[in-house]
């Protein structure tokens, strides 16, 4: 363990009381039951994660989808304490069973541009929540537009002190960023409770934490009935969901930028027993929030000790200090919350990605989706642009015309090289990506119109360089295409046919394609243009 992990984790402890604190409120539970998730989801998720900026807590997107869970049922207090443990179970159980199946790799369909834009947009909602606490009025929504619109229409009944409370706070946060090594939120938080106690701010209207209760009350627990238990996987795949988007899209945002490993399957089965661990406490749903592991990279976090520093710095402030927790100003902890997510508002990945001219649409989609949305139909939202965006290009390809480089075994597209030859009589043909149900017959029309506009080129060469195999649309297409080309007195030849595509020629008996395939698209030329055929 460095002294840098120390230091992180000692101010990352800063961050999770804040933010267990409001989002248990988010959740409609009393506060012990995310600062209690919060310290066991941390240590637990150490058993088999691998991520050292993951910080296991309590997250707003699953604290409000669990409210809206609990909220949906008729439940009074004790029931809905019992009915959230039972969803937090469900949910760690059902990410151990995701694990096992092996479903990390649902992961893959979350590209760098979704998780950008998605990482974008979740540290405006968080921040904009938060901002109902900074001005000291009780205003809640799910979506961030309605929200901001209450605020505006309830000026007047902002709280001047509170705001004042949140602004100095906010200030002193940015100023102790400037010193790596010095705590930052731990001596805000310390600095807000002196001044409350020494101000008196609720006399002001200032709102504080108060007592909380850490113990969990197993006694009344009651068995549910046959109904709810049929009703905890519908509650739970929700949270899972959500959790997952989140969390991985955390785990791998702050992996690629530091060039770290993260397995998702591993990554299920930590999230899995974090889960089951907090439901073990009474503890809310637990996952890699957005917030706190970018407070971890900020601190500079080395590895996953911080992560342990962070828990028992938690617990220590949580059981040692509780009276002088009770005097803490909620505009402090809000300040807090958003200090932490003020550098992931960065418009430099955004800006990137305009420069170079890629996948803008669907990041921009990410963040406007998260915003519009909420975090769930968001991030749901994005993975689906981003599907229909691969769709599309893999649906309508470029089709691109090789000539010779030199006088070598190259051979290039000619709208790059100009300099590139094209062999007498001969048009050479690459789609730029693989053939399959979806584009065969649109591309080989497209290469078919393209020589009927040559009609000197009487022999054609199709390079399936992009195609590692062929389903039976595409391979029925290409035997169409070649009874075309025998309709025009034109000879085909296919180039850079792999040995698997070889073997479904055999299978399905084209063995006149096969007797017709090469290697590659310089031997395709030399059989044309001296009538042999290399199979």
């Amino acid at each position: 363990m460095q002294s840098r992990d120390l230091i992180a984790g000692i101010s990352i402890a800063g961050l999770m009381l804040p933010e267990a604190i409001g989002y248990a409120g988010i959740a409609g539970l009393a506060p012990q039951h995310a600062l209690l998730a919060a310290c066991i989801g941390t240590c637990a998720y150490l058993v088999l994660g691998r991520s050292r900026f993951a910080i296991v807590t309590p997250t707003s997107s699953s604290a409000a989808i669990l409210a809206a869970a609990l909220g949906a049922l008729p439940l009074p207090g004790d029931e809905r304490v019992v009915t959230a443990t039972l969803v937090v179970g469900a949910v760690g159980l059902m990410f151990c069973a995701m694990s096992a199946a092996r479903l990390g790799g649902l992961a893959g369909f979350i590209s760098r541009p979704v998780l950008r834009g998605f990482a974008f947009g979740l540290a405006i909602t968080i921040i904009v929540k938060q901002l109902p606490i900074i001005v000291g009025s009780p205003l809640h929504g799910g979506n961030i537009g309605f929200l901001i619109l209450a605020l505006v229409r309830n000026m007047t009944a902002w709280h001047i002190a509170s705001i004042a409370v949140g602004i100095l706070a906010f200030l002193a946060l940015l100023l102790l960023k400037r010193f790596p090594l010095v705590p930052g939120p731990f001596l805000v938080l310390a600095g807000g409770i002196a001044a409350s106690m020494l101000f008196d701010l609720p006399a002001l209207g200032v709102a504080n934490v108060g007592m909380i209760d850490l113990i969990p009350h197993w006694e009344g627990f009651a068995w549910p009935s046959d109904h709810m238990l049929l009703s905890l996987p519908r509650l739970a795949l929700p949270i899972v969901l959500i959790l997952f988007a989140e969390s991985w899209g955390t785990m791998r945002t702050l992996a690629l930028r530091h060039g770290d490993v993260v397995e998702p399957n591993r990554e299920l089965g930590a999230l899995g027993i974090s889960n089951i661990a907090s439901a073990l406490v009474m503890g809310m749903p637990v996952g890699a929030g957005f917030s706190a592991g970018s407070a971890a990279e900020a601190a500079g976090a080395q590895s996953r000790w911080t992560a342990f520093i962070a828990a028992l710095s938690l617990a220590a402030l949580v059981l040692l200090a509780m009276p002088l927790v009770a005097h803490l100003p909620e505009p402090v902890l809000a300040a807090v919350v958003i200090a932490a997510l003020s550098h992931a508002l960065s418009l430099t990945p955004l800006l990137r990605l305009w420069r170079i001219r890629r996948d803008v649409a669907v990041a921009m989609g990410a963040a406007i989706g998260v915003l519009v949305l909420g975090v769930l139909d968001g991030m749901l939202f994005a993975i689906a642009l981003s599907l229909a965006l691969l769709i599309r290009r893999l649906a309508t390809p470029h089709v691109s015309q090789l000539g010779q480089l030199g006088a070598g075994h190259d051979y290039v597209d000619i709208a790059y090289h100009p300099e590139a030859c094209v062999p007498a009589g001969i048009g050479i043909f690459r789609p730029a990506e693989p053939l399959f149900f979806a584009n065969a017959e649109r591309v080989l029309a497209k290469i078919a119109a393209l020589q009927a506009k040559a009609p000197d080129q009487r022999k054609i060469i199709l390079s399936l360089e992009e195609s590692f195999d062929l389903d039976s649309t595409a391979l029925d297409a290409v035997g169409e295409f070649d009874a075309l080309m025998r309709q025009r007195n034109v000879t085909l030849q296919l180039a850079r046919v792999r040995d698997h595509v070889r073997d479904l020629m055999r299978q399905a008996g084209a063995y006149d394609l096969l007797a017709r395939s090469s290697y590659s698209v310089d031997d395709a030329v030399q059989a044309l243009t001296h009538d042999r055929e290399k199979a």
